[in-house]
């Protein structure tokens, strides 16, 4: 009786491990700074009412699974560095404050903006980029503020 208690046990802690594994795994580095996405995908500059674009990310994965939760959220639209021949810059779509309530069953960030009346170039490729502004512990356990991202292609009729 004794053993199957124990083995009862050790099943039951075996299946809280694999199921933290599992969870793990649905969460790929990739996502560690969120799920980026952007409708539509093919845009023009121009007027609010008929060129919007909604950007929305999840960030789940980097909240609940890699322990980062952000302090800012700035998105801009970009050339990757392999394509830019150096006269296009960053430009910034929003910057946007994150608070994070605890408890939130799916924390995300959305919300719809105009693409600028920008110099952009014809057939040159395009990304929409977050950059994650979060704290992380400093040496001596002060908060010191990093910055990563994820980036989403789209197309922008120039």
């Amino acid at each position: 009786m004794k053993f199957a208690a124990t083995s009862a046990v050790f099943f039951s802690l075996a299946g809280l491990v694999a199921s933290a594994t599992i969870a793990k795994r649905n969460c790929p580095q990739a996502a560690r700074f969120g799920g980026l996405s952007a409708f539509p995908v093919t845009v023009s500059p121009g007027d609010f009412n008929t060129q919007s674009i909604t950007v929305s990310v999840n960030l789940n994965c980097p909240i609940e699974q890699f322990g980062i939760v952000p302090q800012f959220l700035d998105y801009t639209i970009e050339v990757p560095e392999a394509s830019n021949n150096g006269h296009e810059q960053p430009i910034v779509l929003a910057r946007r404050t994150f608070n994070f309530v605890p408890g939130t069953i799916q924390p995300t960030d959305e919300f719809t903006t105009q693409v600028p009346h920008a110099p952009f170039f014809a057939g040159a490729p395009y990304n929409i980029v977050l950059n994650m502004v979060y704290p992380i512990n400093g040496t001596d356990g002060s908060s010191v503020l990093v910055e990563g991202g994820v980036s989403f292609p789209i197309t922008i009729d120039a």
